[in-house]
């Protein structure tokens, strides 16, 4: 049973050897989010699977760029601080330390659906006989407008080209057997496996390893939404042998609203002159860029898939933001992250037993996030968590989210959290 004294949550936390980082965000007070009386008690924050509290070096970074814009003008693309022409290649290291690839499979660009279109084009390229799409039902809504859409245009009637994914009766998750099973039984007729790295809404990660084979051995492509998943688990994209992959950087990553997304294709298709795709002026090989010839030549890089040269002023939260991935490190995030998420449950588990925790409770199955379906009234529960300066998420009917995030969460926020909900009613 989980100690559930406030001293032990505070023990814990002078114990983190990660607990400096949280010093390196701005973390909203309660007077702030949720108004009255002036309380600058910091908020329990256990939303950064929606959107990433701001790293205190952002203001600065991007009052650089506008200084450079400033005194430079056009200047500024080859003399700035920070040169603007090939400002993003800073950003591939970082990217590709963090989701297991090379700095050539990554890049940083668009938004995540945008993304996941243009390489949809390349990669879902649908026969009379083989044209389905697998995802899970559970799917979030723009993968699942995208997917349908991408059917659709191929001239398919997306009902029977979208092959959804449910669980097994009373259970809320899906088993990776069943996955590779529903993969085997489509067989010839399935062309691409579009699946979330981590479910958005039941917090499930996926065995990704297991699904990449069971995609590979029918001769389907693989493409993962790692939009829950970039940031919050180890991933090996490369090594595993995933054809392509999309994020957003406005979560976990921590790079604010609509910030720019990102990218991967694996290295066998980088030099494929053959691979349709979307072309724009980014994408075309740099040796011959500033020619301005009319013709495209694809750089042999995930670059290839870039259109336009990208918005500075929103690359410069993700570059500040994974420079502070890259100092604590994946490995030991995952560390704290399993410590904090498996304090939240016994917790829960202690103090709350009325609440159902929906996401796996096995830690190789699920990042940071635990999806708990309440008893009773859920918005009554959520009005009393806003009492106690919580910020959490909700999801119709009757599912919280919540979600401690390591580089800024701490144990005694956590405990908090739970506190408040057993208060509220959890019980």
């Amino acid at each position: 049973m989980t100690d559930t004294n406030e001293s032990y949550a505070r023990s814990l936390d002078a114990a983190d050897p990660l607990r400096g980082y949280r010093d390196s965000f701005h973390i909203p007070t309660v007077s702030s989010v949720f108004g009255g009386g002036g309380d600058e008690t910091t908020c329990v924050y256990l939303t950064g699977n929606s959107l990433g509290l701001q790293p205190r070096g952002v203001r600065a970074a991007i009052e650089q760029e506008l200084l450079d814009w400033e005194r430079l003008g056009v200047e500024g693309h080859l003399h700035g601080k920070n040169p603007w022409l090939p400002y993003h290649e800073s950003l591939r290291g970082p990217l590709s330390r963090l989701v297991g690839a090379s700095e050539r499979e990554v890049v940083a660009m668009n938004s995540l659906t945008v993304n996941l279109h243009l390489l949809m084009v390349s990669f879902y390229r649908p026969a009379a006989e083989r044209y389905r799409i697998i995802i899970e039902d559970s799917a979030f809504p723009s993968d699942s407008y995208a997917v349908g859409s991408q059917a659709a245009f191929h001239g398919f009637d997306a009902g029977p080209a979208v092959v959804r994914l449910r669980p097994r009766e009373g259970e809320a998750t899906l088993r990776t057997e069943d996955i590779v099973a529903a993969i085997e039984r489509e067989g010839p007729r399935l062309a691409l496996v579009m699946l979330g790295g981590v479910n958005y809404l039941t917090g499930q990660w996926f065995d990704m390893p297991a699904v990449t084979g069971a995609a590979k051995r029918v001769g389907a492509m693989c493409g993962w939404d790692l939009a829950h998943a970039a940031g919050n688990v180890p991933l090996r994209l490369h090594d595993w042998g995933v054809d392509f992959a999309v994020w957003c950087s406005y979560k976990y990553l921590n790079s604010g609203p609509g910030a720019i997304a990102g990218a991967f294709v694996h290295e066998r298709h980088l030099s494929d002159a053959a691979l349709p795709q979307f072309a724009g002026w980014w994408g075309n090989d740099p040796g011959t860029r500033f020619e301005m010839g009319p013709s495209f030549t694809p750089v042999a890089r995930a670059d290839r898939w870039a259109l336009s040269n990208p918005p500075i002023f929103s690359l410069t939260p993700v570059r500040v933001s994974l420079e502070l991935f890259d100092k604590a490190g994946m490995e030991a995030l995952r560390v704290k992250s399993v410590q904090l998420t498996g304090y939240l449950e016994g917790l829960l588990s202690t103090l709350t037993p009325g609440v159902r925790i929906v996401t796996p409770r096995d830690p190789n199955q699920r990042g940071c996030q635990l999806s708990l379906r309440l008893p009773g009234d859920p918005k009554r529960s959520l009005d009393a968590l806003k009492s106690a300066g919580v910020v959490c998420d909700f999801r119709s009917p009757d599912i919280i989210r919540a979600a401690p995030v390591p580089l800024y969460s701490r144990y005694h926020d956590v405990w908090r959290f739970v506190k408040a909900l057993a208060s509220a009613g959890g019980r």
